[in-house]
């Protein structure tokens, strides 16, 4: 993304970090930006903006285990802010199929690969975390795979996880020409 933070780059005008708030904000109570820069510039969404614990960059688990550290609730729902096509309604197939389990974490499979940064998960797994964290374990599907896990599958639409990582997507995207996901 020409060195630029995902997040605040735009998507047909509008900062990429708006289209997860949008799909958010409908069924959480409590919403939060984890980013490691640019500090400042997530405020003026209005939300609070947590840093990871670590001064060192250890990934999305280091940023799911600050949003445990800092909230209250007892679920937390996870997305990247990198993946506009997720709606509420994708977002809530996942809260419910945690829900509607004895798993401790669901996580959003699109019929062929699991999609690690879609999740929702009991805070119970801060020591989980926290030990795999310590041990030097960084792969978010390694960590999720050690514990009760469920797959939300969304087979029938697998393109909504398309993420963007170039420039060159976010303007193919844009044009209507990249459809299918990446990693």
């Amino acid at each position: 993304m020409n060195h630029q933070d995902k997040g605040l780059v735009l998507y047909n005008g509008t900062p990429l970090i708006r289209y997860a708030i949008a799909a958010m904000s409908p069924i959480v109570t409590e919403l939060l930006i984890n980013a490691n820069r640019n500090h400042a510039d997530y405020r003026r969404f209005g939300l609070p903006v947590i840093a990871d614990q670590t001064r060192s960059f250890d990934g999305p688990l280091a940023g799911i285990l600050t949003a445990i550290l800092y909230s209250t609730a007892e679920i937390l729902l996870v997305m990247p802010c990198d993946s506009p096509l997720i709606k509420s309604a994708h977002l809530q197939k996942i809260l419910k199929t945690l829900l509607e389990t004895e798993s401790e974490i669901a996580v959003a499979f699109d019929g062929e690969r699991l999609h690690p940064v879609f999740l929702a998960l009991k805070t119970n797994v801060k020591d989980s975390l926290e030990t795999y964290l310590n041990s030097g374990g960084r792969k978010l599907e390694h960590w999720i795979k050690q514990d009760h896990f469920v797959q939300a599958d969304f087979s029938d639409t697998p393109d909504i996880f398309l993420n963007l990582n170039t420039m060159s997507e976010l303007s193919a995207l844009e044009k209507g020409t990249l459809t299918t996901p990446n990693d």
